[in-house]
């Protein structure tokens, strides 16, 4: 990326709760010469968010503040002209999100996000991909909870496990805490389009290549009591199942074939069935329109938890890997998931592609491509744990 860009990052939709969260974590955490800016529609919101900054670190008191819609194709394209990388928390991006990764990938701008929609992220592969590869940008989708400690995990594991043969991993989510507003937004969006999401999920297959001898696929899993683990396991209906599919398509490492099964993990049945209930209860829900609209407005975008309430919050993701004889359990664990690591984690994808020597990579790449080892060390530093159980 050109030194001559004005700006090494800018930060998108810093005026909502994540984009909030996010800022204050770069107000802390940038190194000291860090080129940042904070974007949004409202100037008044943008000085607010400011002056809560400048609380954290005086310095900050000229932090730049940009002025800019998700629907202004020609303010995006000029946003991403100036900048190394953009980051954006403006959701759910199926509905805001194309104009601004168009700008990024016809720029060479680097860009990530927060997405958990699969057909956003299917379509912006068929329409932007091959623009993003000839002209450098990478596009990482999906560096928050969704689906960051799930792709990396699965990462760290095939590394400790070194097969040279086939591989059967599972992940296993367990999780205090409140689902963020803007993934809750974006599930039932997802419930509701299950025909498109199809459609763009088979659209995508027919554009990207395969990899050559090798191969790599989630596989959906059925219902049922984990012996290594002790807890009832339940098919997890989310994107992190697909993205790490990908990066085991796209790296070696995964060995020669590579097949991953994603769930939520109780420690007892009644748990387990009640989640299968409430989930299916939710996916009818959302096929009808007041329905929807109901369940949309429990959980608001732009809110979320006080910082306490955050503090109590936990996760945990385990991984058990098989190949030729051989397992590994490896493990992913740290605090609140859907708001204060989250924002931790974009931040420092960000900073992780601004600062950091990383694979030549460009187009619309994983966590896992595009920066690996290098952001497991950030979020490491960064105080989430990836440990070898047994």
């Amino acid at each position: 990326m050109p030194d001559s860009r004005e700006l090494d990052l800018v930060l998108f939709g810093a005026t909502g709760f994540t984009g909030g969260l996010t800022a204050e974590y770069l107000a802390r955490t940038a190194p000291t010469g860090l080129r940042w800016a904070l974007v949004g529609r409202s100037r008044d919101k943008l000085e607010r968010v400011r002056a809560r900054l400048v609380r954290i670190d005086p310095a900050l008191a000229d932090l730049p503040l940009l002025e800019a819609d998700a629907t202004d194709a020609a303010g995006l394209a000029d946003l991403a002209a100036r900048t190394k990388v953009v980051v954006t928390t403006v959701g759910p991006y199926l509905q805001h999100g194309e104009p601004l990764v168009r700008a990024c990938a016809e720029a060479g701008t680097d860009y990530v996000d927060l997405t958990g929609e699969p057909e956003f992220v299917d379509r912006m592969y068929v329409a932007h991909h091959a623009t993003a590869a000839r002209t450098g940008a990478r596009i990482v989708h999906a560096c928050g909870f969704d689906s960051i400690p799930h792709d990396l995990g699965a990462l760290y594991t095939v590394q400790q496990l070194r097969a040279s043969g086939p591989v059967a991993m599972r992940g296993v989510v367990r999780a205090s805490g409140m689902v963020s507003g803007g993934t809750f937004h974006s599930a039932i969006g997802a419930f509701a389009r299950a025909k498109q999401m199809s459609e763009a999920l088979k659209a995508r297959r027919r554009a990207e290549p395969r990899p050559a001898g090798r191969s790599s696929r989630a596989v959906a899993g059925k219902p049922h009591r984990d012996k290594a683990l002790g807890l009832w396991l339940l098919p997890m209906p989310t994107i992190d199942p697909q993205v790490v599919a990908r990066s085991g398509a796209a790296l070696e490492a995964y060995g020669p074939e590579f097949r991953y099964s994603h769930f939520a993990g109780t420690k007892t049945l009644r748990y387990a069935a009640g989640g299968a209930l409430g989930v299916s209860a939710i996916g009818l829900a959302a096929q009808v329109r007041p329905l929807r609209n109901a369940l949309l407005g429990r959980i608001k975008q732009g809110e979320g938890p006080d910082e306490s309430r955050r503090a109590r919050s936990w996760f945990t993701v385990d991984f058990v890997a098989e190949s030729e004889g051989r397992s590994i359990h490896t493990r992913v664990s740290g605090g609140d998931p859907g708001y204060s690591e989250t924002a931790k984690m974009l931040a420092e994808s960000a900073l992780c592609l601004v600062l950091d020597e990383l694979p030549a990579t460009a187009g619309c790449v994983t966590t896992a491509q595009a920066m690996g080892d290098a952001l497991i060390a950030r979020l490491v530093a960064a105080g989430l744990t990836f440990e070898v159980v047994a």
